[in-house]
Parts: structure tokens; sequence; C-alpha cells
């Protein structure tokens, strides 16, 4: 009954906040509702001077929810297929090979550039952390999230190639970042164990190609079964058991849920398969359904990080050392996406101002959260959340509200 009252309570405050959104703020889905949960919070430690009833009600309640859990475990998978389902495939053939370069060797540089970086920033604010752990912050950090960037570049209008590349990277780069994590943490968390660079490569390899081809499979199943038949109904709780089915597969062999549910939702969203697997009628019933479980889980999912608050323990150089990565953490994504982006304009016509437009837009959010939850108190667990925090609600409320009005600039003179 605990898990029902949870659930009932994240909904119930989600549709509150976001009714509050629509009515009045008319926000981006995600700032809003981050914004209005951060000025609740907010409220309540303020009503908590006098009476704190509430807040350690609330305080009490939060901490009952396993955020890492909920989030990497159950709602990725749908967001991810949801996001996917909904991505021009068309275009991300067309793209492939910068998408494919920032998500795997963008996210590589960035986690050892922001890595390096916030030793040396985590030194001047006083405190002293082993580079292993910075490391393990550069990796957590790194990835870009799909799910607070998709709606602000729909609302955005920017070009289709753009988004594309923005959308495609942060589709792939989440899992991806979540296996260069936990391959660091496997060495951070057995600091004098001999681990072999075979094994390593055995656990990355398992992971995203162990994911990918998982998604393919699922992908495949789910086409021919739609393929023969003509029922909306059921063609609807195929693709929710393609989605269910595939990340308890993909955790019980130790692959990539992530990944496989984003190669499954590209191969059941492109043209190909909508067109010889699903009637005019299938069509908009899948898409109506996975837009609602994406603005569904989207609303619950942004209540608990703005709820996240009141969990961090907010010290004076912790609070530094997030203000100071901000900048930091942007310089190191530009510099990452640099090299990809002046190789591959050669031979693909790339939007003036790519890598900027595509530093600023790339969003950080609960994923990124979701991970420092996961560290150890020997990892500075306190230190890096309150870091990831700090960066990812700027990321979200400074960079989310601003993106829109930067793409329409730059790109004002692209037809």
């Amino acid at each position: 009954m605990e898990y029902y009252s949870i659930a009932t309570i994240l909904i119930v405050l989600s549709a509150i906040f976001g009714y509050l959104n629509v009515r009045f703020l008319k926000l981006p889905i995600t700032i809003g509702l981050m914004v209005i949960t951060i000025l609740f919070t907010v409220v309540l430690v303020g009503i908590a001077q006098f009476d704190d009833t509430l807040l350690t009600q609330e305080r009490d309640f939060i901490s009952k929810i396993d955020f890492e859990t909920v989030l990497l475990d159950i709602m990725l998978s749908f967001l991810l297929f949801a996001g996917a389902l909904h991505t021009n495939f068309d275009q991300l053939k067309v793209q492939r090979g910068p998408i494919l370069a920032f998500a795997t060797l963008g996210v590589l540089v960035s986690t050892f550039l922001v890595g390096i970086a916030s030793y040396y920033i985590i030194q001047v604010v006083g405190l002293n952390v082993d580079f292993i752990y910075c490391l393990l912050f550069g990796a957590l950090i790194s990835p870009t999230d799909p799910i607070a960037v998709l709606g602000i570049l729909k609302k955005a209008g920017a070009p289709k190639k753009l988004e594309t590349k923005i959308v495609g990277e942060s589709l792939f780069n989440d899992g991806v970042g979540v296996v260069v994590f936990l391959t660091i943490f496997a060495i951070a968390a057995k600091p004098d164990a001999a681990i072999e660079v075979s094994d390593i490569l055995t656990l990355f390899g398992q992971e995203v190609i162990g994911g990918i081809v998982l998604g393919l499979l699922l992908g495949w199943v789910t086409y021919k079964l739609m393929k023969s038949i003509d029922n909306y109904e059921i063609e609807v709780i195929l693709t929710l058991a393609a989605v269910m089915g595939g990340t308890m597969l993909a955790h019980q062999f130790h692959l990539s849920a992530p990944l496989a549910m984003v190669t499954a939702g590209l191969m059941v969203g492109n043209d190909t398969v909508r067109n010889s697997a699903m009637s005019e009628t299938t069509e908009t019933y899948v898409d109506k359904f996975w837009e609602l479980v994406d603005v569904l889980l989207n609303t619950i999912l942004f209540v608990m990080i703005g709820m996240e608050m009141l969990l961090l323990t907010l010290e004076g150089k912790y609070i530094y050392a997030g203000l100071i990565a901000i900048p930091v953490i942007l310089l190191c994504r530009y510099i990452s996406l640099w090299l990809p982006v002046k190789f591959f304009s050669k031979k693909l016509d790339f939007v003036p101002k790519t890598t900027l437009i595509m530093t600023w837009g790339g969003l950080r959010g609960g994923i990124s959260i979701a991970l420092a939850l996961s560290l150890t108190s020997e990892m500075h667990r306190e230190l890096f959340l309150v870091i990831t925090y700090i960066v990812v609600v700027v990321s979200i409320v400074g960079q989310g509200l601003s993106v829109e009005p930067i793409i329409k600039k730059l790109t004002k003179k692209i037809a």
C-alpha cells in the first residue's frame, strides 16, 4: 500500500503543479514543474521556521522514494522508448556519424575533462578528493538528458538536422554514459583490486553491444507481431510489453536497458514499420499513448527532482564548488563536441554555430542526479550530489529558458 500512496501523492502533486504551470507560468513542462516544486519546497522551509510539521512530513516522504531505482530501472526505459519512437529515423540515418561520435567519443572526452577540472575546482574550495571520484563525477554529469530537451527543441523550431543531432546524441549518450559510469564505479569501489583492461572492454562491450542487439531483436519481434494483426488495442499493448519485458531481460543479462529501449523505439517508430505494420488508427493510438506516458512520467520526474533539494547537505564549500563547476562543465562539453563537428562538417551540411548550440542545448537532468545518488559515502556522495543538483537546476532552468531564443537567433537565416 505504501508504494500506491507514494505514487498517488506524486501524481496529485504533478497534476496540481502542472495545472499551475499551464494556467499561470506557461513555461515548458519540465522547467515549469521544477520551478514550482522548488518554490513549494522553499515555502515549506519558510513555514518550518514557525511550525516544521509539513517540512518534516515532506522530508519523510522524499526519503521513502528510491530515486535512483525509480528513474534508472523503471522510468528511463519508458521515457527513452517514447523519445525514440518520435525521432526522425531518416534524418538519424543521415546524421548517424556525428551522433555516434558525440555519444561515444564526446562522452569519454567530456568525462575526463570534467574529471580533471573538478579535481582542481574541489581543491580550490579547500576540499581534498581522490581523482578517481572526480572522474566518476565527470561520467555522471557528461550525458545530456533527452527528457529535458525534447519538448524545448520542438517549441524552439530548431532546424530538423540540428534537432536530430541534439536529440539523437541525448538518446544514445545516456546509455553510453551509464556504462562509462558503471565501469569507473567498479574501479573506484575496489581501488586495491587489479582490474584488467580486458575486463573493462568486456563490460563495456556486453552492456553497449548487447543492449543494442537486444533492442534490435525487440523491435523486430514487435514489428512482426504488429504486422500480423490489425487491432490497435493489442498493438499498443505489444509496444508496452516490449518496453517492460525488454527492460527486465536487459537487467537479467546485464545489458544496457537504455540503449535497448532507444534501439527498439527507433525500429518501431521508423516509417517503414509504420507504413507496413500499422493502420492509420493504430499509428494514432500508439503515438498518443506514448505521448501521454512521456508527459505523465516527465511531470512525476521533475516534481521528484525539485523535492530532492530537501535531502541535500548545503555546505558553503559544496555550493561554491557547484557554482564554479557550471561554466567549466559547459566549456568541457564545447571542447568534447568541437572535434567531431569539425570532422563531419566537411562531409555533412551543418547548421552554423552547431557546437555552440549543442553545448547550450545539452541539458542535464534526472539521470545525473540518479547516478549521483548511487555514490557511496566514501565516494563523497554528499559533495557530488550538491554539485550535480546545482548544475542540473541551472541547466534546466537557465539554459532551458534561454535555448529557444538562442536557437532562433543563430538559425534565423536558415530557411
